[in-house]
């Protein structure tokens, strides 16, 4: 059991993976961690490709009692029973994928580094916040999501927030405290053993 106050582990997968190796790779990490949520993030815009994935990972991850969503595709969401979907665009299709996915539906919103757009959609009825990348990148606009951010939004807004992007154990200990969620995934797939290398990351959350 994740101990009260710890955040507890949304996984997702690489942008691209093999489908006869990745779900064997995830089940073994499922089977050694407790995890929240498993969210399909696969780069392809390929119906065909995607629509095999959430099959296998749904199979393994609901076997586990354990949530999945989609990064995007509202429409493959419930096509494919998946839990809800995890969209990209801060607060601009919440209220739509709401709609469409109904209130029992996961919809998560990522946010980057805006308190504001946050804000905005937990009030057009996002289930999480998801602030990022919280470690350094060069990657869109290099901005970091301070961990002030997050002290905050645990104090002030009842929402779930969800920590990601460039995650090391250094960053995990200090947002131990003041992230519902920690999304963890291109900092253990490359890793010849995922599993260990999340053992190692969490270890200073205890």
């Amino acid at each position: 059991m994740t101990p009260p106050n710890q955040p507890q582990l949304y996984l997702v997968t690489p942008p691209e993976f093999e489908l006869s190796s990745f779900p064997g790779e995830l089940a073994k990490v499922l089977d050694q961690h407790e995890v929240a949520c498993v969210r399909l993030a696969l780069a392809t815009r390929d119906e065909d490709r995607l629509s095999r994935a959430a099959d296998a990972l749904r199979t393994i991850a609901h076997a586990r009692d354990i949530a999945v969503v989609i990064d995007q595709h509202v429409a493959l969401a419930e096509k494919l029973g998946l839990d809800g979907v995890h969209l990209l665009d801060g607060v601009r299709t919440v209220r739509t994928a709401r709609k469409a996915l109904g209130k029992d539906a996961i919809v998560g919103a990522f946010c980057g580094t805006s308190k504001h757009d946050g804000m905005n959609a937990g009030e057009a009825g996002a289930d999480y916040v998801a602030f990022g990348p919280v470690g350094t990148s060069v990657l869109g606009d290099g901005g970091q999501a301070p961990l002030d951010l997050f002290a905050w939004w645990s104090e002030m807004i009842e929402v779930p927030v969800v920590a990601e992007g460039h995650l090391d154990a250094e960053a995990i200990a200090s947002l131990a405290l003041v992230t519902d969620f920690l999304s963890i995934g291109e900092e253990i797939w490359g890793n010849d053993d995922p599993s260990a290398a999340l053992g190692s990351l969490i270890a200073g959350m205890a």
